[in-house]
């Protein structure tokens, strides 16, 4: 099998020799460079064709903001991740790094030790994995799923508390990076044809008082590329899930609102839901529909982690189901995992309207995948015609 290529940029040698250990000491990536700033980066990216830039924002000479606008000025489609502490501390620089076509952050811990960096090497992986193998495939190499990756990092934590708890002996050679072999079976984990099960609804679908979305890994620039191209007589208000940190959200949601023709914003607790406007579920809440007799409104909830995460689009999922039964449109798009899927296809017993992203245009087929199987899914979409297709379901089924 081929390798990830990663291009690790970073003013820190420590910080750089750090990151590059979690790259290289997984199977199936490999660092094939570094760079101190942004211009030594751009300098290095035609003799290296890396597959993915992890990319620092706070650099001297060239910064992350002023390498993502070369990027884009010279039309560079290598996906970038941003890495930086910066990050947790100006949510607005990190937006507008997304804005000018970072694919997603990971916000590096306070600190530079090993044990620091290594909080959010999973994270780091992860987006390896899926920003970096999606382009990698596009680009001709023979990569596995993204989940693969992350099941053998998780088999690799396994493996190191077993041997901190005294379960196995610690290997005599440790090399520095753990060998797996890519089965087929485990290759095609996230892509694997399986036929869906066959949900019979309750009732029709009825007209659509409501749009409930979930996304992961991906989303950012999906949601972008949904929203801008909304009807801006969308009649109907869109609630969303986008697994995003705390203190992010707020202003990924006045991102949105700048290209989006409808009104865009972080929801908060007790917001009555108005047609036409969209509510961002904030970082670290679950969202929730509450009926009332005016006017619905939105509830947050710091209740357990659901599928991993909080928020999570099945707590959103579940109430829709509930409430608006088949008067709902549900729609699950790209992201890592399984988080939505039962619960859109409660949905769709229910006789709701639902849509899926389509496996060849999602950066990680997880979510929708499993939703597909599990038969939550009338239609698959790709995201170009996502809010075409949202567009027109509305507006032919609208009360």
């Amino acid at each position: 099998m081929d390798e990830i290529e990663v291009l690790v940029c970073d003013d820190s040698a420590l910080m750089r020799n750090l990151i590059s250990r979690i790259v290289d000491g997984t199977e199936g990536m490999k660092v094939c460079g570094t760079a101190m700033n942004g211009k030594f980066a751009l300098q290095k990216i035609d003799t290296l064709k890396p597959d993915l830039i992890l990319l620092d924002i706070e650099m001297p000479e060239m910064n992350g903001v002023q390498f993502l606008e070369e990027r884009k000025n010279r039309g560079i489609k290598i996906p970038v991740v941003i890495l930086s502490s910066i990050a947790t501390e100006g949510a607005s620089v990190t937006m507008k790094c997304l804005e000018l076509g970072a694919s997603d952050f990971i916000t590096k811990p306070s600190g530079s030790t090993s044990s620091s960096i290594s909080s959010v090497g999973s994270f780091i992986i992860e987006k390896a994995a899926s920003y970096g193998g999606r382009f990698a495939r596009l680009h001709g190499k023979k990569i596995p799923s993204a989940e693969h990756y992350m099941q053998q990092a998780k088999l690799k934590e396994i493996e190191a508390q077993a041997v901190k708890d005294g379960i196995i002996e610690k290997p005599k050679a440790s090399p520095a990076k753990i060998e797996h072999t890519f089965a087929p079976t485990l290759f095609s984990t996230a892509t694997k044809k399986k036929e869906p099960e066959v949900i019979t609804p309750l009732r029709e679908g009825g007209p659509i008082e409501v749009v409930v979305l979930g996304i992961s890994t991906g989303g950012p620039n999906a949601l972008r590329e949904v929203f801008r191209n909304l009807d801006p007589k969308f009649p109907k208000p869109i609630l969303v899930v986008q697994h995003m940190p705390a203190g992010f959200t707020k202003e990924f949601a006045a991102s949105l609102d700048k290209i989006c023709p409808l009104y865009v914003k972080e929801a908060e607790d007790g917001d009555p839901i108005h047609p036409g406007q969209i509510y961002i579920a904030p970082g670290n809440y679950h969202i929730v529909i509450e009926k009332s007799t005016l006017c619905n409104v939105i509830r947050l909830s710091s209740a357990d982690l659901r599928n991993g995460h909080r928020p999570s689009a099945d707590w959103l999922f579940e109430s829709c189901a509930k409430i608006y039964k088949n008067r709902a449109l549900g729609v699950i798009m790209t992201g890592m995992g399984r988080d939505g899927a039962a619960q859109l296809a409660e949905m769709r017993k229910q006789g709701a309207w639902t849509l899926g992203q389509d496996e060849e245009s999602s950066i990680v087929y997880g979510m929708p995948r499993v939703a597909w199987e599990l038969g939550a899914v009338q239609k698959q979409v790709p995201l170009e015609k996502m809010a075409e297709e949202m567009n027109n379901l509305v507006r032919e089924h609208c009360k």
